[in-house]
């Protein structure tokens, strides 16, 4: 049973590891989706895309990330399948066998139902966001290609893929202003970078935007999808933006007032 108890120790350690290089990969402007795609396949040692390996390869910090990640990969996936096999090798009894068995599957199904709890992620990432920006360095050598700006907003890259909420439509047409972002840039797939651009501008599958904005709705708009579901996050990030908007104002006023005249 001991055996059993240290492969599931190992996988919520090995859990652990790939969200705080997905949390670190996010806090260099990669955002939320390509980050965790990255961190669990350096982490397994599945490789990447050529756009996104030159993603990692270009950016000093991003490498050293998942150089980290290649390493532990490694060493986490020959003590897990080494714990694995301990924990079935010279089973006393079939009874044994089962308990040992049901453990195991309780713990995995387990993590799986934390890894993709949503409310265990929100809080699991301010924890991490907040321990690396005490124990690391990471914005500070970050700042030459990417400024991460206060009061929750940020300067991030966001690949679009197919189906996403943004593929094959203009900017106008997509309102992102309402929400409180802004395109600074397009690099195109296998074309020039677009900087500034225009209202009539059109998003392809492939595209990767340089985005400005709060970095929640970044994080939203990194994850919509096409159709109504879509359309109803894109209200709902305009009706925060405009709260947040006279929230602001307010503040602004009462620090007026505040003023000596």
């Amino acid at each position: 049973m001991a055996a059993v108890l240290s492969l599931l120790v190992v996988l919520v350690v090995i859990f652990l590891v790939t969200r705080v290089a997905t949390v670190a990969l996010t806090m260099t402007g990669v955002s939320e989706e390509v980050a965790r795609f990255q961190a669990r396949s350096a982490f397994t040692g599945t490789g990447f895309t050529t756009r996104e390996a030159e993603m990692v390869v270009s950016h000093p910090v991003r490498r050293r990330i998942v150089q980290t990640l290649m390493l532990l990969g490694n060493a986490g996936f020959v003590g897990a399948a080494a714990t694995l096999f301990l924990s079935f090798v010279d089973v006393p009894d079939r009874r044994q066998f089962w308990i040992r068995a049901a453990v195991l599957g309780v713990g995995l199904l387990a993590l799986v139902s934390a890894a993709y709890s949503r409310w265990l992620e929100r809080r699991l990432r301010r924890v991490i966001e907040r321990a690396l920006e005490v124990l690391t360095d990471l914005e500070v050598r970050d700042y030459e290609s990417l400024l991460r700006l206060g009061e929750g907003y940020t300067i991030a890259e966001m690949v679009v893929p197919e189906g996403h909420w943004l593929a094959e439509r203009s900017l106008a047409d997509l309102h992102l202003t309402a929400e409180g972002v802004t395109v600074l840039g397009i690099q195109r797939a296998g074309r020039h970078y677009l900087g500034t651009p225009r209202g009539d501008t059109r998003i392809l599958p492939g595209d990767v935007l340089v985005l400005y904005g709060h970095a929640d709705t970044i994080r939203d708009l990194d994850q919509r999808r096409r159709g109504a579901e879509g359309d109803r996050s894109h209200a709902k990030a305009v009706a925060q933006e405009r709260l947040r908007l006279a929230r602001q104002e307010r503040e602004d006023a009462e620090r007026s007032e505040d003023e000596p005249g």
